[in-house]
């Protein structure tokens, strides 16, 4: 490989959240933590060298940005996923969630239904309820050991009333993405009874082989004009503390309710570096993230073999991207404090405690692969270990 992905970066004292905060969040300063959904791994060298050039210029004063800007956003998902933008429907935002929660304000009222797919990303709970509309969840269906859609339960809710419906594709945390023809019959509902769509593609980089990334919005011009997908280049190329992203949305009247409500917020100033560093990921690093892709479908492997020869009790979903695996420790017998008391105190790594994505998760752990495999050897040998002692295992 062209990039080394198996170097250990030392990140502690570097006011890292998923390195620095494992004393103040788990107990323990010593925890190997392979839980915040971000990498350690270096981001591509191009990316670096835009970020070290536009620093060197010493004035750091309000930025915009030009045409090669969005060029570089709609060549991207162009011949990635296939999907024609267009520069108008292109909107910059701080950040995926903050999308999300402005979407959530704009586009339902006080008390209103939102629909979501649980077990998912927990931050989906906090823009709904902070902004004081009612959590609505129609929790996805297993079906020999794979993530579906309940599409009867999806058509109950929209009949009660709900209006509003967050995606997740790829869905985090159990990494399902959508086919199209999932995708079709959920637009034919949400079509059916006025139900404007949320999509959260933070993660539609990160496909494995035989799975592919397919915006509902691409679908067709109607399901387009339902629907506001939020997008960044953070968690593709392991820059989330940049602070960048969009949302795409081709209906106008969408669109204009976004860009006012990021106005009166003075949320619409383009970040100093964002510009730049979008252009150098976009054009420059389409390589890096190849090779990426294919050294986390390498740890999928490894875990997933290591699990069940070790622990073959433990049930493991094969994600069809991001860079998260979700696994079923129901069989430990542990309820939630259990969990927590296995992996903090005993094991001492930091897995995500699968109850924070909803009651579904209970009895679950989402592992953040992006890591050297040593890292996460480590960390699988630290779990096994302790969860061997459970009932003398």
């Amino acid at each position: 490989m062209k990039y080394d992905f198996e170097r250990i970066i030392n990140r502690r004292n570097t006011g890292s959240v998923k390195w620095d905060e494992c004393g103040k969040l788990f107990g323990n300063e010593d925890i190997l933590p392979l839980w915040v959904a971000d990498m350690d791994f270096e981001s591509p060298p191009a990316v670096k060298e835009a970020l070290l050039r536009r620093a060197e210029q010493g004035l750091y004063g309000y930025s915009i940005s030009d045409d090669s800007y969005q060029e570089a956003i709609i060549s991207w998902f162009g011949r990635r996923h296939d999907w024609a933008l267009k520069p108008e429907w292109i909107v910059n935002s701080p950040g995926v969630v903050v999308s999300l929660g402005l979407c959530v304000e704009l586009f339902s009222g006080p008390g209103d239904g939102v629909i979501i797919q649980t077990p998912v990303y927990h931050p989906f709970y906090d823009v709904i309820e902070m902004n004081g509309r009612t959590l609505v969840k129609n929790p996805l269906l297993q079906c020999d050991g794979r993530y579906e859609m309940d599409y009867e339960g999806l058509e109950r809710l929209m009949q009660d009333g709900a209006k509003l419906m967050i995606l997740c594709s790829p869905h985090n945390p159990v990494g399902r993405i959508w086919e199209r023809d999932e995708l079709l019959r959920l637009g034919e509902l949400c079509l059916r009874y006025g139900v404007t769509v949320i999509s959260d593609g933070i993660h539609c980089d990160m496909e494995f082989q035989g799975h592919k990334y397919l915006s509902f919005a691409r679908l067709s011009p109607e399901l387009a004009d339902i629907t506001v997908t939020a997008l960044s280049v953070t968690k593709t190329f392991n820059l989330p503390g940049l602070q960048t992203s969009i949302i795409v949305a081709s209906n106008p009247v969408l669109r204009r309710k976004f860009k006012r409500r990021l106005n009166a917020l003075g949320l619409n100033n383009l970040g100093y570096f964002a510009a730049e560093v979008v252009k150098a990921a976009y054009n420059e690093s389409e390589d890096w993230l190849e090779e990426l892709i294919q050294y986390i479908a390498g740890n999928v492997e490894y875990a997933t073999d290591y699990l069940k020869r070790h622990l073959p009790q433990i049930g493991i979903t094969r994600p069809d991207g991001t860079y998260l695996l979700w696994i079923d420790c129901r069989a430990l017998g542990l309820d939630v404090p259990g969990l927590k008391k296995l992996m903090y105190k005993e094991a001492q790594i930091a897995f995500n405690e699968g109850s924070i994505f909803g009651t579904e998760g209970e009895g679950y752990l989402r592992i953040n692969l992006a890591c050297p495999r040593s890292t996460l050897q480590e960390a699988l040998e630290r779990f096994v270990r302790a969860a061997g002692t459970i009932n003398g295992q």
